[in-house]
């Protein structure tokens, strides 16, 4: 897969993009931007559904999202580390996809794997720029590529945001990639364990967080996002 994309989603599991920056997807779909998913693991470690269950539920929604293409890099679920393997693999991805923004996992979180993977993500785009370090894809040697942003989602744990995307008029598209998941949200007659995110409470928590940041803005619904670095701002007035 080496489709060139102007933003890349790279996160720990799938979902995690539904959850957390959907909304961010739908609205640079909309403006002409192309976008694509890379999930570090299958998720097979999820209290509910089946890593081949997750990966038919990710591809309706990468549909519904308009993503030109997503895909697993195969680390493990949970247990998945920044040692050099990891690295290579984002690496990899990010080279083959040269985007100029990436959009990644909170800093931090209740899942460990969501700070572990943002921190992961942001390191690997900074190696991705070394010309020495050696890649390959397709049987082809790869050309340094750094990414000029790094974004991390907002996910489950309050972080107060360093910007916030208006995604009022994307907030149905969101719900509808959201619903894509069946296996993982609240269903009354699943026989499953439960979990944090199938507690009939969590969409309206993800309603009212998104409530909460369009607020901060002057809309309905907002997603918020820290930076990795402070982006370069030419003219003040087109700050809202």
């Amino acid at each position: 897969m080496s489709a060139l994309v102007d933003i890349l989603c790279i996160t720990a599991h799938p979902d995690d993009v539904e959850i957390s920056m959907a909304g961010a997807v739908l609205h640079h779909r909309a403006l002409g931007h192309t976008v694509g998913l890379v999930e570090l693991t299958a998720g097979e470690l999820g209290t509910r559904g089946t890593p081949e269950i997750r990966k038919r539920e990710a591809d309706a929604a990468m549909a519904i999202l308009g993503a030109s293409f997503r895909y697993q890099l195969g680390l493990a679920d949970g247990f998945f580390r920044a040692d050099e393997a990891s690295l290579l693999k984002v690496v990899q991805a990010v080279r083959a996809h040269r985007p100029k923004v990436v959009l990644t996992n909170a800093v931090r979180d209740r899942h460990p794997d969501h700070g572990r993977g943002g921190a992961l993500v942001t390191e690997a785009c900074f190696l991705s720029g070394l010309r020495r370090i050696s890649t390959s894809h397709d049987g082809r040697e790869q050309e340094a590529w750094r990414p000029t942003s790094v974004f991390h989602a907002v996910q489950d744990h309050w972080i107060d945001p360093d910007l916030i995307i208006d995604v009022t008029p994307y907030w149905s598209g969101k719900e509808a990639a959201l619903r894509c998941f069946a296996s993982q949200f609240y269903d009354p007659n699943s026989t499953e364990p439960s979990s944090p995110i199938s507690n009939s409470d969590f969409l309206p928590f993800l309603e009212a967080r998104a409530r909460q940041m369009g607020r901060y803005i002057g809309v309905t619904y907002g997603e918020g996002f820290t930076v990795a670095r402070p982006p370069g701002v030419k003219d003040l007035l087109d700050l809202g």
